[in-house]
C-alpha cells in the first residue's frame, strides 16, 4: 500500500510496539511524548493516522489540547487506550469521536503483550469501526506476517472487551496469588467472561465480539501472563502488599485499577449485576482482604449456569 505518514502519541511500551509494526511496513512514524524535541503541532502538522497510545488519564487533557489545533483533514484517529473516564464514564473513543465528529475514530485492542510484540513473536489483534474504508486502512498499517489484524464494525463492543478484561486480571491476580490452583483460575476467567458480556451489550456492543480476540482473547491473555500489570496488582495485593506501593513500583499504568471505581459507578447508575468486580472495587478500597473477596463470591446464591448472559 502507498507510505501512510502516522504520528503515534505517547512514547511508552505500547505506543514503541506500534511504531515497530509500522516501520517494518516502511510507513514514516513520528512519535510525541512530553519529554520529546517536537511540540504537538510539529508532531501532527503531516500525519494522515493519528494513534492515540497513552494513558486512561490523560485522554481527556489530550483532546482539549488537540481541539486547539487544527488536524490534518480526514485523518483517522486510532485509539489504542483501554479505559474508562471518571467524571463521563466514557470509553476513550466515545471521547475522541465526540471531540472530532468528523474525523473517521478506529479502536484497535486484542491480546497484545507489548513485549512480546517487540520481540516478533506472532500476535492478533483487532480494529474496530462502523467505517469501513478506515478500518481497512489502519488493518493494512499494521498487518504483517507475525501480526495479524482482523477488522470488526462493533467499535464499542471492541473497545469494551480490552476495557472489562482489566477488572477480570486483577481478579485473577489475587486468585494465583493465593494459589487456589488451576481448576478456581479456570472458574473465575470463565464467570468473568458473562460479566463482561452484561457490560459491553447493555452499553450498545454485541455479545459476539466478547467471544473474539478483544474479548475472550484479550482476557486469556492479561489473564494467564506475569508480563501483566492488572494481573501483577492482584497477585502481590494476595502477598499482602499495600496497592499505593505496588502501583508504585509498577511499570506503567494498571489500567483496570480506575477502571474498576468507574465500573461500580456505571453499574449503580444501570443497574447492571458485576459480582466479581464488586468484589475487585472492594478489595482495591481495602474493605475486604484476598480471601473474604473468595469466600464472598463463593457464597453467592445458587443458580442455573445460563441465566448469567442477561
Amino acid at each position: 500500500m502507498p507510505k501512510t505518514a502516522i504520528t503515534i502519541l505517547g512514547a511508552g511500551a505500547w505506543g514503541a510496539a506500534l511504531k515497530t509494526l509500522a516501520q517494518a511496513n516502511h510507513h514514516p512514524v513520528t512519535v510525541w511524548s512530553r519529554r520529546g524535541p517536537l511540540t504537538l503541532a510539529e508532531s501532527l502538522a503531516q500525519a494522515q493516522v493519528i494513534v492515540v497510545a497513552i494513558s486512561m488519564k490523560g485522554i481527556p487533557a489530550m483532546a482539549a489540547q488537540l481541539q486547539q489545533l487544527e488536524l490534518p483533514r480526514a485523518a483517522i484517529i486510532v485509539s489504542a487506550t483501554k479505559g474508562l473516564d471518571p467524571d463521563t464514564l466514557r470509553t476513550p473513543s466515545q471521547i475522541w469521536q465526540t471531540t472530532f465528529p468528523t474525523h473517521p475514530v478506529v479502536v484497535l485492542s486484542g491480546p497484545n503483550l507489548s513485549k512480546e510484540i517487540e520481540q516478533g513473536l506472532p500476535a492478533a489483534t483487532v480494529v474496530a469501526s462502523p467505517n469501513q474504508a478506515a478500518v481497512e486502512t489502519v488493518q493494512q498499517l499494521f498487518a504483517s506476517d507475525c501480526f495479524r489484524v482482523y477488522t470488526n464494525p462493533d467499535q464499542i463492543g471492541t473497545e469494551l472487551g480490552g476495557t472489562l478484561k482489566n477488572v477480570i486480571a486483577i481478579a485473577v491476580g489475587v486468585c494465583e496469588g493465593l494459589k487456589l490452583g488451576t481448576n478456581a483460575r479456570a472458574a473465575l476467567i470463565t464467570r468473568a467472561l458473562p460479566e463482561m458480556i452484561r457490560v459491553g451489550t447493555h452499553l450498545g456492543g454485541q455479545a459476539e465480539t466478547f467471544f473474539g480476540l478483544s474479548g475472550l482473547g484479550d482476557l486469556l491473555a492479561t489473564c494467564t501472563s506475569p508480563l501483566s500489570r492488572n494481573y501483577q496488582v492482584g497477585y502481590q495485593l494476595a502477598q499482602g502488599n499495600a496497592l499505593p506501593e505496588i502501583l508504585a513500583h509498577l511499570q506503567g499504568t494498571a489500567e483496570g485499577v480506575n477502571t474498576t471505581h468507574v465500573l461500580v459507578d456505571l453499574a449503580n447508575r444501570e443497574g447492571i449485576p458485576i459480582p466479581i468486580a464488586r468484589q475487585v472495587h472492594r478489595l482495591l478500597q481495602g474493605r475486604i482482604s484476598p480471601q473474604q473477596a473468595l469466600e464472598n463470591l463463593m457464597d453467592r446464591e445458587l443458580k442455573p449456569e445460563a441465566c448469567d448472559l442477561r
